[in-house]
């Protein structure tokens, strides 16, 4: 069969299904873009055709922002438990390193997506074409050399027939639970556009199977003989449980076992909040609950995480001196640290085989009856936070209208956060109740994730309603997706909370003696830093401009309102709400290792330095 390079790609691509436990899926369900030079004769003709004869099944959605549909490409997959990812086309030069960040956004939280940049000429005839770096070092150097370290697979497509074992070669990684990420195809625009004569046997059909791995039988005794030791064992709830649909193995794990279960932010909803054995959020913001068990525990499971330093507090966290690990984990790389005992196994077989080989065992009374009074006590901090009775300013807490939202979602709506201070607030106070409701992406933590996440979310998951938060730092960098929902008339509520500055590294700044320098949206000032007035921006107009509804609130009240009648529309709107910037923040109970100058001439960093220095004390590596 006769077809360019790109036309082959795309009905390739149609053609990729993958399954897990009987259920198959389409392996790219479609294919998000940006036509320039580049891509606009090879990728965007071949999708142009394949839309006009039906020769393949490739849906094409037009973004607005390069990083921002890689973004999207990435909450799409996360939304679908890894069983599923999105194409994403651009083109050459800029627009292609435009997807840089977007790349290794998926690749920190293991989230597969499939990055087609453009490329340079291969045959190198017109060099140097625009947009074109040229590199002294080397001729087949190009900018797109940048995603390989953001890559977990990375190939340079610069003949036709070289596009059979690297296609093949992005699915595997694509579908592999231990090693997926970003994947990136580079595509020659001459390349693109050159035609070849393809084996049929290249387009078929193909599925593939995403396997549980099961614990090796040894390591399995091993695991279980540290486990029986445990007095005061504590469950680590990570993203893999969630991605392994192991929720339900999970709960009954702790109900029959009695362990607590504390998360990360990928993990929270694995078990509903109100669980008796739910603890919440563990590490640097993680609740005082899972943060007292945590300093106690001789044995911590670890299901499925990657033991961020937010969820270590830094490796502050675990307090005991003789605490040992068992981490079941699809990743070697996980599994192993911690000086742990690996459990390498997908979650929910894994799960399931330490039921078996446990048996009658479970913790003392004793320790269930203080995992439920410290997750009661924690509950009353939330709840108080919820009523801001700490609030003193004329603008509401942000924590007051998270508490507003948490009473108005559902338990299936998707809560979105990315960057600033919300991810704090969120991992101590929100009340999850489904494995699926909240998706805080904190491996990356990548301001502008949220809204383009919204645009991804709500693709992959059209019945569930989907609530991005976004403060203003993050909405001004990357907004550009509204447009896109709008477009494919989607629905969307957008939360945009403004408090005029970046709350969260404001925060950050005056603990580490930095005094907030450069955190506030003011003008600058007579004496030439930027602390005047409020800027004039009207971000609600901004959002009006964009194509959504906008609604306005001042006040708790307000926001219930404009809340409720955004939930009623059809169509994407953004709730623009004013908060007070000073907080108050929920009570921590974890420490982050941010470093602060050892000399200075001024007095706030000279007192947060003997601050940091003592915290700094009781960091450990756990060997």
């Amino acid at each position: 069969m006769r077809l360019t390079t790109a036309q082959a790609l795309v009905r390739f691509l149609a053609n990729q299904y993958s399954e897990r436990d009987g259920v198959e899926q389409r392996l790219i369900p479609g294919c998000f873009g940006i036509f320039g030079h580049g891509n606009v004769a090879g990728v965007g003709q071949a999708l142009l055709q394949a839309a006009e004869t039906g020769e393949a099944d490739l849906p094409y959605y037009l973004a607005r922002n390069e990083q921002g549909m890689v973004h999207a490409a990435a909450a799409y997959a996360k939304t679908r438990d890894r069983l599923a990812a999105f194409a994403c086309t651009a083109s050459t030069g800029p627009g292609s390193t435009n997807m840089i960040t977007g790349a290794a956004l998926a690749t920190t939280n293991r989230l597969p997506v499939l990055l087609l940049p453009s490329d340079m000429f291969a045959t190198r005839g017109p060099d140097p074409v625009l947009q074109q770096l040229e590199d002294t070092r080397g001729g087949d150097v190009t900018v797109n050399d940048a995603f390989r370290p953001v890559s977990k697979y990375f190939d340079r497509v610069t003949r036709p027939e070289q596009l059979v074992p690297a296609a093949l070669a992005a699915m595997r990684v694509l579908t592999d639970p231990a090693e997926t990420g970003a994947v990136t195809l580079c595509l020659p625009q001459d390349v693109q556009a050159e035609a070849y004569d393809w084996p049929e046997e290249f387009f078929r059909r193909r599925v593939w199977s995403i396997g549980r791995p099961v614990p090796e039988p040894a390591a399995l005794d091993r695991a279980v003989a540290l486990l029986r030791t445990a007095r005061k064992p504590l469950i680590v709830a990570g993203g893999g449980a969630v991605y392994s649909q192991a929720t339900e193995q999970l709960r009954a794990f702790a109900e029959a076992t009695g362990i607590p279960v504390a998360d990360t932010h990928a993990g929270k909803g694995a078990v509903q909040w109100d669980h008796p054995c739910a603890v919440g959020g563990l590490g640097s913001t993680g609740t005082a609950a899972a943060n007292a068990l945590a300093a106690e525990a001789d044995v911590v499971l670890g299901i499925g995480t990657r033991y961020s330093d937010f969820t270590t507090a830094s490796h502050t966290v675990f307090g005991n001196p003789d605490v040992a690990f068992v981490n079941l984990n699809v990743a070697r790389l996980d599994a192993v640290k911690h000086s742990a005992v690996p459990l390498i196994a997908d979650a929910r077989a894994g799960l399931e085989a330490l039921s078996g080989k446990l048996g009658g065992w479970q913790v003392d009374e004793a320790y269930r009856t203080r995992t439920w009074l410290l997750a009661e006590d924690w509950k009353r901090t939330t709840d108080a936070c919820f009523a801001g009775e700490q609030s003193t300013g004329r603008l509401p807490a942000q924590t007051e209208i998270l508490g507003a939202l948490n009473d108005l979602v559902d338990d299936r709506d998707v809560v979105i956060n990315a960057a600033g201070s919300m991810p704090g607030d969120l991992q101590m106070l929100w009340r999850a109740r489904d494995p699926k409701a909240y998706n805080v992406e904190y491996a990356y933590s990548c301001m502008g994730y949220e809204v383009a996440a919204g645009l991804g979310t709500k693709l992959a998951a059209p019945d569930r309603e989907v609530f991005v938060l976004v403060g203003d730092g993050s909405y001004l960098m990357m907004a550009q997706e509204i447009v896109t929902m709008i477009s494919e008339r989607l629905k969307v509520i957008v939360v945009l909370v403004q408090n005029h500055g970046f709350a969260s590294i404001g925060s950050l700044s005056e603990s580490l003696g930095s005094q907030r320098f450069g955190t506030q949206y003011r003008y600058r000032g007579s004496e030439g830093r930027l602390d005047g007035g409020v800027l004039p921006v009207d971000l609600a107009a901004n959002a009006a401009s964009l194509g959504a509804d906008v609604l306005t609130a001042s006040t708790v009240d307000g926001f219930r309102s404009a809340v409720e009648k955004a939930k009623a529309s059809t169509r994407t709107t953004v709730v623009h709400v004013e908060t007070d910037l000073y907080g108050p923040n929920p009570p921590g109970s974890g420490w982050w290792d941010v470093p602060v100058s050892e000399v200075s001439e001024l007095d706030s960093t000279r007192r947060a330095r003997e601050d940091y220095a003592a915290a700094k004390r009781g960091q450990r590596h756990y060997l």
